[in-house]
């Protein structure tokens, strides 16, 4: 199957405290880029995110973002009162009255409203309960989900390259069908162009098929026209494989690109100067999807 490198997906799981919330979200990039952003009680498992990420795609810059909310009734904070620091308050609070002469009671209110007597933290138990499983399912699910979407996805695309390869290879086609007549049209021009500067001299025939035979294999196209044919079966064969084949075509269209501009270059007829215009044409088309193939 071939996939693309976008998608979104979402998933969650459960333990007896918390629901696990899981999105993963991936755009194109020319290698594989993962940034994973997970609450602090988690933060010890991004490492083990990774390696399940990694093992599931091969390419795009992906996003994964974790969060977590309480099953009702369960609660992930609990409140921290720091009692050393409640004592110190309450002996600086005496000491001041008795310094300053000052019978001020100091109640319980008060000590727990001084700064950092009380404060709310993430319950202990909660990275105990939070283990790996629980993650796991989690982001195992998303990545399920996000795979399928990429996957259907790349079956379009790849139904779009069989189409722009047909194109292609139709083109090519056209090309060697062409090239005989071109041959032989340059040949005749040569011929003509010899005449027009003997004038009236006599034509050395051998000397004529020389100067024949020099432009004929420096303008011969035979060499290209079997590349881009070997170039183009493996370019079906790769969509009938699948699986990670993006760099590949990137490639085969680099190798597809330089045939045909040599093709080009050596092309002195109008009607395969033609038809590699329109080959490059597809190319471009078929280069533009490729880019999104993971």
């Amino acid at each position: 199957m071939i996939r693309s490198m976008t998608g979104f997906a979402r998933a969650e799981a459960s333990d007896a405290k918390v629901v696990v919330a899981v999105e993963a979200r991936s755009v194109n990039h020319r290698h594989l880029e993962i940034a994973v952003r997970l609450p602090r009680v988690l933060a010890g498992f991004e490492m083990d995110a990774r390696r399940l990420v990694q093992s599931r795609l091969e390419r795009g810059r992906v996003d994964i973002s974790v969060q977590l909310s309480p099953i009702t009734g369960a609660s992930l904070q609990q409140v921290r009162v720091d009692q050393a620091l409640a004592r110190a308050w309450l002996s600086e609070a005496r000491r001041l009255g008795n310094d300053l002469a000052l019978e001020a009671e100091v109640d319980l209110t008060w000590i727990l409203e001084r700064p950092g007597v009380a404060r709310l933290e993430e319950a202990e138990t909660a990275e105990a309960s939070l283990a790996w499983p629980t993650l796991e399912q989690a982001l195992s699910a998303t990545l399920d989900g996000l795979v399928a979407r990429r996957t259907a996805e790349g079956e379009v695309l790849a139904a779009e390259l069989r189409g722009l390869h047909a194109d292609l290879g139709a083109t090519v086609a056209q090309i060697a069908e062409r090239a005989p007549a071109a041959v032989a049209r340059r040949t005749e021009r040569l011929r003509e162009r010899i005449r027009a500067l003997l004038g009236d001299a006599t034509l050395d025939e051998s000397r004529i098929a020389t100067e024949v035979a020099v432009w004929a294999e420096r303008t011969d196209i035979t060499e290209e026209l079997v590349r881009l044919r070997a170039h183009l079966e493996q370019f079906v064969l790769t969509l009938d494989k699948g699986g990670p084949v993006g760099r590949l075509f990137d490639f085969l269209i680099q190798e597809l690109n330089r045939e045909v501009n040599t093709v080009g270059a050596k092309a002195d007829d109008l009607d395969l100067s033609q038809a590699v215009i329109t080959a490059k044409g597809v190319l471009e088309r078929m280069r533009e999807q490729v880019q999104n193939l993971e």
